[in-house]
């Protein structure tokens, strides 16, 4: 007679080897989403230094001084939403930088405050003075690490 079927290896062999592609399936998903999160930041972080640029061609060059209204006017626009891929909306802090001194920020401020800096531009991932009054530079945490920055 001929028995039909499969020996207790091959069903364990087989299970394993699916146990394998479902954990690295389960690995490289977060790190994929947090990417793809970050690719989000940083386009929003290039549409406000965008939406800034178009402030200044109709206001003389001037910077806004009412960011609380520059957002609503220039980047909530027809419903648009200017909200962190984590649901929370963007908030812009000021600082201001020393000239030829590096800024340092702190990270537990979370990856949805867009850090905002008159008269400075970027420098790899630091910010230092810039070489005009109405020069501004934009910085943001990722959530993968690094510091995401834009200047005019």
């Amino acid at each position: 007679t001929i028995n039909r079927g499969f020996t207790i290896i091959e069903v364990v062999l087989v299970l394993a080897i699916a146990g394998l592609i479902f954990l690295m399936v389960f690995i490289a998903l977060p790190a994929l989403q947090r990417s793809q999160r970050d690719t989000q930041r940083k386009n929003d972080l290039s549409r406000t230094l965008t939406a800034v640029q178009s402030y200044q061609s109709n206001n003389s060059g001037q910077l806004p001084t009412d960011w609380g209204s520059f957002v609503n006017s220039y980047l909530k626009l027809d419903g648009d939403q200017y909200k962190d891929p984590d649901g929370s909306s963007y908030v812009l802090w000021e600082y201001t930088i020393a000239a030829g001194k590096p800024t340092y920020r702190t990270n537990s401020v979370g990856n949805s405050v867009i850090f905002l800096y008159k008269n400075a531009k970027c420098d790899g991932e630091n910010i230092v003075a810039g070489d005009g009054s109405n020069r501004i530079a934009f910085a943001m945490f990722l959530e993968g690490g690094g510091v995401a920055c834009e200047n005019n």
